[in-house]
């Protein structure tokens, strides 16, 4: 049966020591990570200071941050007495949202999205178990199981894409949508790269790149080869969507920001019986040439009063790739502004 870390403060001046005693010298190790690297990144992250001696970690430090040093180590602990792996996701959506009783759960509870309003968000794949790690991540993907039409919008690095191509796996897996339909416009990002070589899969695959990597992370390679060839699985320029009615699919159009207003009408028409649809786009990277209006604008600007069609928000603080990308997200945003 599952077991809490024993907590026993102590105070000595302004910094405090809090020791935290754990049952199982196994998790512990596995907690502390090799070379104990997680205690290394909660030192640094909350400038506490972490001791090891025997099964007991002692964290040295002032209340605020020295409590929220405990929180993450209880709920990583319960994570891995669940069962569970431990990654440097982990740690930093931990840091990111607070204790799992603050977010509705019990630390360690495997409770899933449809169980409650208040449970923990988790994406089930062949290859791994996705979890948002932000509040933003999370009001997303439970916007993309509950509407039929979903936009995630804001800059880099905030897992738009990432979260909706492991949420249509996680769908088609379920048996809840026949096959996987991923598009982007095949737009250049400043640059004009001549005529490509090949036959027209070799000439629109650099486009789509960014969607096989997604798709790598969540299906054994040789199960999305096997599915891309019988077309349960379709990777394809924006262009190709012309003329199709798209049923009981699960679709998503990334880089919307590069579609026109003509080319967003006709994607999102194309909607059919038992399908849903994500659109995810950044506002501030758009490579249409100068004097064409984006269409993923004009599509918030026509559609947010309509009701089943959620619009979900990224700032800086969402982002979940290096540290420095939300850095020079701001410096951007600062000069524009």
């Amino acid at each position: 049966m599952p077991q809490n870390p024993q907590v026993v403060a102590t105070t000595d001046g302004q910094d405090s020591e809090s020791s935290l005693s754990f049952p199982d010298n196994f998790l512990l190790i596995d907690l502390c990570g090799e070379f104990d690297r997680n205690l290394a990144t909660l030192e640094e992250r909350l400038s506490v200071q972490i001791l090891r001696r025997g099964n007991e970690l002692s964290v040295i430090g002032e209340e605020e941050p020295r409590q929220q040093a405990i929180n993450v180590l209880t709920a990583l602990y319960s994570r891995l007495e669940a069962g569970k792996t431990l990654e440097d996701g982990d740690i930093d959506r931990e840091l990111r949202m607070g204790p799992a009783e603050v977010r509705g759960a019990e630390p360690g509870d495997q409770k899933e999205l449809f169980n409650g309003a208040g449970g923990q968000v988790e994406i089930k794949t062949r290859k791994k178990l996705i979890e948002p790690r932000t509040d933003a991540q999370k009001a997303y993907v439970r916007s993309l199981y509950n509407n039929e039409l979903a936009f995630g919008i804001g800059p880099a690095g905030t897992g738009k894409t990432y979260l909706a191509v492991a949420v249509a796996v996680n769908m088609y897996i379920n048996g809840e949508v026949d096959r996987i339909i991923l598009s982007r416009p095949a737009v250049e990002a400043g640059e004009k790269l001549g005529y490509l070589p090949g036959d027209m899969k070799d000439k629109v695959d650099p486009y789509m790149q960014p969607l096989y990597d997604a798709l790598n992370d969540f299906l054994p390679g040789k199960q999305t080869a096997k599915l891309i060839e019988e077309k349960r699985i379709e990777i394809a320029p924006l262009a190709f969507m012309r003329g199709r009615t798209l049923s009981r699919a699960f679709v998503v159009l990334d880089e919307a920001q590069n579609a026109t207003p003509m080319q967003m009408k006709m994607f999102l028409t194309r909607l059919g019986e038992g399908s849903r649809m994500v659109v995810t786009g950044d506002r501030t990277q758009i490579d249409l040439p100068r004097g064409v209006s984006s269409g993923l604008a004009d599509a918030e600007r026509l559609l947010k009063s309509i009701p089943k069609i959620s619009f979900s928000y990224f700032t800086s603080k969402d982002v979940v790739r290096h540290p420095l990308v939300a850095a020079i997200i701001d410096a951007y945003e600062k000069d524009e502004a």
